[in-house]
């Protein structure tokens, strides 16, 4: 389950770079799958209207909070 936690987290980091990537220039590789965060929620809520790139930036730092508390849960079993 960890494992499935820490992958969720490394695919939002991902997206979020990408999603950012995209807002800036231009999608260069894997945009159907990494950019489905960026293209599904971020243009269709009314809400990130101007802050698209704090919005996928936002999903990375989310990302990488996952992948550590998956990491800390893995520690703590351990112990």
């Amino acid at each position: 389950m960890r494992n499935a936690i820490r992958f969720l987290g490394i695919l939002m980091i991902l997206e979020g770079v990408s999603g950012t990537i995209d807002q800036i220039a231009v999608q260069p590789f894997m945009g159907i799958v990494l950019n489905a965060f960026n293209r599904f929620v971020v243009n269709r809520v009314a809400l990130f209207e101007g802050y698209e790139v704090f919005a996928n930036l936002a999903l990375a730092i989310l990302g990488v909070a996952v992948v550590i508390a998956a990491g800390r849960a893995e520690g703590s079993r351990a112990g």
